[in-house]
């Protein structure tokens, strides 16, 4: 691209001006290309916060095209399911640079807006290109109806869509969700279930306060309705991740999930290996799966499940549920993969490695 320090230069300036920046971004767009509104949630801090993050990615990644590719790949891919198409993107970039002007005055001179305008380019082909190979084997959406809404705590619902055409994804990649009482708002979800023929798709869903989405998913979902989900997306909880080796999993809550889907896809596809899951809660109410996790284990001799409850699960100290996964046992050469709050894992992760294991065979998401 063109003089990248420049262009990281100019960004920090303007990050200097804090939520102005993409209040006036926002702004602008909509100003100049009202059609775009509905695409967007109602409630807009989220999504300002996100247009930041990507952008200072963006630029932060501009002389590594290894990484900073993928990335805009991946948005464009992305944003199909706002139903962005080409010709959206121009409007982007004119709001983007009525915004660097606005803020950074005097300093905004025609060459720094000549690199601004080549590096946009850049990105919106990148973005574009992505969005329009996938279209040809994905939909930008599937459709999701809820056959089965089962309350397992006051918190928590086990949620079955039945979805309107096969999604092909890995055990421990996620799907952004979309419910039909918050248009435009997503949230990310694991399923709980290996890919399946019949197209059935399981989620764990625990009310977050001060959430929007989980909480209409716990309370207000109800049979019949009908959600829309994202293309999967991620790999660092798949198995493809472990290079074959034998785990250790380790669930707080709803972690369980993308666990439950590795083990499920292990069953069903193999090749077998030996399994240990720890399933942690803060009371016996939060093993809310153990039932069936036990019908796993008395079918899979390499399977064992063994659940943690309250000080046992280190919920009311550090959140860390390490000690009781090390006392366990050696685990030597397996490889880890930890779910649940960001706490939990940062700290289940923490002392893991603080305890020999070694950094690649640490499989987690980071917290976002």
């Amino acid at each position: 691209m063109s003089d990248s320090q420049a262009l990281k230069d100019s960004f920090a300036l303007v990050g200097k001006s804090g939520d102005e920046v993409p209040r006036y971004f926002y702004s602008y767009l909509f100003l100049i290309a009202p059609e775009v509104r509905p695409m967007f949630p109602v409630n807009m801090g989220v999504q300002r916060d996100r247009l930041v993050n990507a952008l200072g990615q963006i630029v932060s990644d501009v002389d590594d095209p290894d990484t900073l590719v993928p990335f805009l790949q991946q948005l464009g891919r992305d944003h199909r399911r706002f139903q962005v198409v080409a010709q959206h993107y121009d409007a982007v970039g004119r709001a983007l640079l009525a915004t660097l002007g606005y803020f950074l005055g005097e300093a905004w001179t025609p060459e720094l807006e000549k690199g601004w305008t080549e590096a946009y380019t850049v990105v919106a082909g990148a973005m574009v290109q992505a969005a329009e190979a996938d279209s040809a084997v994905n939909p930008a959406w599937w459709n999701g109806e809820v056959i089965g809404h089962e309350q397992r705590g006051f918190d928590l619902a086990v949620v079955t869509l039945r979805l309107d055409q096969p999604m092909r994804y890995a055990a421990g990649q996620s799907v952004m969700v979309e419910t039909p009482m918050l248009p435009s708002t997503w949230r990310s979800f694991t399923p709980a279930n290996a890919a399946r023929a019949d197209g059935l798709l399981e989620l764990h869903v625990r009310s977050i306060d001060g959430g929007l989405v989980s909480p209409a998913m716990v309370y207000r979902l109800r049979q019949g309705d009908v959600l829309k989900l994202g293309a999967p997306v991620g790999e660092r909880l798949t198995l493809r991740a472990s290079a074959g080796r034998d785990l250790v999993l380790v669930a707080g809550g709803t972690g369980l999930a993308p666990l439950r889907g590795i083990i499920e896809e292990i069953a069903w596809q193999g090749p077998p290996r030996q399994v240990d899951l720890f399933f942690g809660a803060r009371d016996a109410h939060g093993l809310y799966d153990l039932p069936l996790l036990r019908q796993y284990e008395q079918a899979n001799p390499w399977l064992r499940i063994t659940p943690l409850v309250g000080l046992d699960a280190g919920t009311f100290e550090n959140r860390s549920m390490a000690g009781p996964v090390l006392r366990s046992g050696a685990w030597h050469g397996r490889s880890f993969y930890v779910c649940g709050s960001p706490s939990m894992v940062s700290a289940t992760v923490r002392d893991l490695a603080n305890a020999g294991v070694p950094h690649d065979l640490l499989h987690f998401e980071d917290a976002r």
